[in-house]
């Protein structure tokens, strides 16, 4: 997983006026499955259901397992757009952004070295 440098300001915006504590949750229930809503601690609570992949900008990103399935074969791209992608759940939205997850397909390459087995033709 990567952001852009407009993600990466965006958080760090996020970051200044909420504190740096703060973490992302994608799920498969919102915007084409492309938005990744960001959260203040204890708004919303990681399960089981859950995939931890990483942090950008300092901030835990989780994933919806059934989502992760789906797009484990990808790069994901945290982006930015204009607008209210995340609806009014995610911190950005009164900035008149939203943040958005594009992905590119990983090499065969790529899996092997992250030990996923690519998906099937």
């Amino acid at each position: 997983m990567v952001a852009t440098p407009a993600a990466l300001e965006l958080l760090a915006l996020l970051q200044a006026k909420h504190g740096q504590d703060l973490m992302f949750h994608q799920s498969g229930g919102c915007c084409d499955n492309s938005a990744a809503n960001c959260y203040l601690p204890g708004e919303i609570t990681m399960g089981a259901g859950d995939v931890y992949l990483g942090d950008i900008g300092g901030c835990r990103f989780y994933m919806g397992k059934a989502q992760y399935e789906t797009w484990k074969h990808t790069q994901l791209i945290i982006d930015v757009i204009d607008g209210h992608g995340g609806g009014t759940f995610s911190l950005e939205g009164p900035e008149g952004k939203a943040f958005h997850t594009r992905s590119r397909v990983f090499s065969p390459e790529e899996l092997v070295a992250l030990g996923i087995q690519a998906p099937a033709p």
